[in-house]
């Protein structure tokens, strides 16, 4: 009886549990038929229950509609983050997941066990607003922390880019002032060794004329260094030279745009116009040329008659006077005359520019020269007599002879020998007539004086007679030559040693004047990574560059005996045994030439460039050092 008893109300719970469950539904979905679906609901056993339950799925799911959970997750105020989800697929492993939670135990602790649903729906509601809120606050202030994190970090790398800026700048500033000071350094050691190209003569005249050097240097240097218009150093350049010459001075302009600017400036301006008239002498003056210029050749001297001379003022004048009639479109003028006449008067008011310069310096250190004279004029330029000591005693003055009073007449005689001399030429020779001179005395020419005095100049500056010789066709082809497949790594060799000459030079001097080979040598330098090397060095920090071998390209074109060739001799230097002077010897009319190498064992293979061969009159001999690998 008792289990019949607990069934029934077993059964009677579950069509409560059910009934509850149905209105709960139903205030969900908003249907309006309650009162059928609870008839239904009550009458239906679990089993069935489930089995309408399934029916009812499988039907939405044919019809394509699934309005009533669609209903209830909007009424839950689901966004769409969770649209889709269900009992059986979520991420959550939630089987209730549809079914809004209770929280019997808590309620039940409250004391408020029998609120009303509707109540607990709504409030829960409430909640589930307000943690959105928050939420989207927390996402708010954390996308905000994120922009001002971003903020910051952009203001840190704009500042650490400026800092670098200022810093790279400093450092191009630093390194182009050491490629300054290198570039200076080298034109002193060219005019110093008496191998100066013109680039170094006008280098040093700017260091002088603007005082850039130290006093020091410039007291050492100064002396020998004869200042000219620098314009005047493209005397007798040739086209190549000239060429050469643009090159160094752009990189001049480069590294010393502060503050010689406008000198490089009127320097390339002069370069450019001389190389156009060499280029113009070269290639012939023909009428073609003459229409592109639009100047005639007769009338080209009357011009630069016109500009000669003038100063950089009328010159400015004239400028604007052309630049005027040019941009007034008058009928009847030659535009292409009037700016060919432009280009050419920029190339003279460059040539007066540096003319003032050097005139201003000249005048400025002549007064300098006076001053100095005029100090020493103020001193004391005679010998002193010596006043008596005077000493007093009482009332008597006793005076006392000095050493210097006992030679008086002799002084006085040594002070007007020293007045007249001084007064009479200030120490300069007397004209001796010719009628007083000694019979075997030599007499020589002023004119031949300078000329032999300019002569040994040139000799100690390294200008052979040879060397001012403007080239020929062939030894021109033969310095291209020698010039091609240069690098970086390669570096001219010039350094010629004198040598003791055969004696037999002068059986055949009467036919062939005897003279050195035109040459074009270059040292091959680069770096040697041994593990010393490897550990103290870098590929940004290189270790210094060492000598790897030389390229000897002499220049035999005149040669007597053509079947006899050249040879060449190498000897240990005797004071140093780390060098050796290579001697080549090719007979007449050819004067042996000696070079001073780094004395290491030659690389005799092909391989590795060794090269000795006479060929088109044209002696090479290439060589690189051998490289020793240390082993265990």
């Amino acid at each position: 009886m008792s289990s019949k008893e607990d069934q029934s109300s077993r059964k009677r719970f579950a069509e409560q549990l059910a009934k509850e469950h149905f209105e709960r539904l139903s205030r969900i979905t908003g249907h309006a038929d309650d009162g059928r679906r609870e008839k239904s609901y009550a009458s239906k056993t679990s089993d069935e229950h489930k089995k309408a339950k399934k029916a009812k799925k499988d039907k939405d799911a044919k019809d394509g509609k699934d309005s009533s959970s669609a209903r209830k997750q909007e009424l839950l105020e689901w966004d769409e983050e969770y649209m889709g989800y269900t009992n059986t697929d979520n991420p959550f492993g939630d089987a209730n997941l549809l079914k809004t939670f209770v929280w019997t135990k808590k309620y039940e602790k409250l004391g408020i066990k029998d609120i009303d649903p509707e109540e607990i729906e709504k409030q829960n509601r409430i909640k589930l607003e307000e943690n959105k809120r928050e939420l989207e606050k927390v996402k708010q202030r954390r996308l905000q922390r994120e922009r001002e994190r971003e903020a910051r970090l952009e203001e840190l790398a704009k500042a650490q880019r400026e800092k670098e800026a200022l810093q790279f700048k400093e450092w191009e500033k630093q390194e182009d002032t050491f490629h300054l000071k290198q570039a200076k350094l080298r034109s002193q050691l060219r005019i110093k060794e008496g191998r100066a190209k013109p680039i170094d003569l006008l280098a040093r005249y700017i260091d002088i004329v603007r005082g850039h050097e130290e006093k020091k240097q410039n007291q050492d240097d100064d002396s020998s260094f004869e200042l000219v218009e620098p314009y005047l150093c493209l005397n007798g350049l040739r086209i190549a030279d000239i060429e050469d010459l643009q090159e160094d001075i752009k990189v001049y302009m480069e590294l010393d745009k502060k503050s010689n600017a406008d000198y490089w400036n009127d320097l390339q301006t002069i370069v450019e116009d001389e190389l156009q008239k060499l280029r113009k002498i070269k290639s012939g003056s023909d009428s073609g040329v003459e229409r592109r210029e639009g100047i005639n050749a007769a009338v080209s001297s009357e011009v630069t008659a016109v500009f000669k001379g003038k100063t950089p003022a009328q010159l400015n004048a004239l400028q604007t006077e052309i630049e005027k009639k040019i941009r007034s479109g008058e009928e009847g003028i030659d535009i292409s005359y009037w700016e060919t006449l432009l280009s050419k008067l920029k190339a003279f008011m460059a040539r007066a520019r540096l003319k003032e310069q050097h005139e201003e310096y000249t005048k400025k250190q002549l007064s300098k020269l006076k001053q100095k004279n005029n100090e020493n004029e103020k001193q004391n330029l005679f010998p002193v007599v010596k006043k008596e000591n005077v000493i007093e005693t009482g009332e008597e003055k006793q005076p006392i002879a000095s050493s210097s009073g006992i030679n008086k007449p002799k002084d006085n005689e040594l002070l007007e020998k020293c007045k007249n001399d001084y007064e009479s030429g200030r120490y300069s020779p007397t004209l001796i007539p010719f009628n007083q001179v000694e019979t075997g005395i030599i007499v020589i020419d002023p004119e031949d004086d300078m000329r032999k005095l300019i002569a040994l100049r040139k000799e100690i500056l390294g200008l052979s007679q040879d060397e001012q010789k403007p080239l020929s066709e062939a030894e021109i082809a033969f310095e291209r030559f020698a010039r091609r497949g240069m690098t970086d790594d390669d570096i001219a060799f010039n350094g010629e040693e004198r040598i003791k000459q055969d004696k037999s030079v002068a059986a055949w001097s009467d036919k062939y004047r005897p003279r050195k080979p035109r040459y074009f040598n270059r040292v091959h330098t680069g770096f040697e990574w041994n593990k010393y090397n490897q550990t103290h060095y870098d590929v940004d920090n290189p270790p210094p560059k060492i000598v790897q071998g030389y390229k000897f390209n002499i220049f035999y074109p005149d040669l007597i005996d053509k079947h006899k060739t050249p040879t060449y001799t190498v000897t240990p230097c005797a004071d140093n045994r780390d060098f050796a002077i290579i001697r080549f010897s090719a007979g007449p009319p050819y004067e042996d030439i000696a070079f001073k190498i780094v004395n290491r064992e030659w690389n005799y293979s092909y391989k590795s460039g060794f090269r000795c061969q006479f060929h088109n009159n044209i002696l090479q001999l290439w060589f690189h050092f051998k490289r020793y690998r240390y082993r265990r």
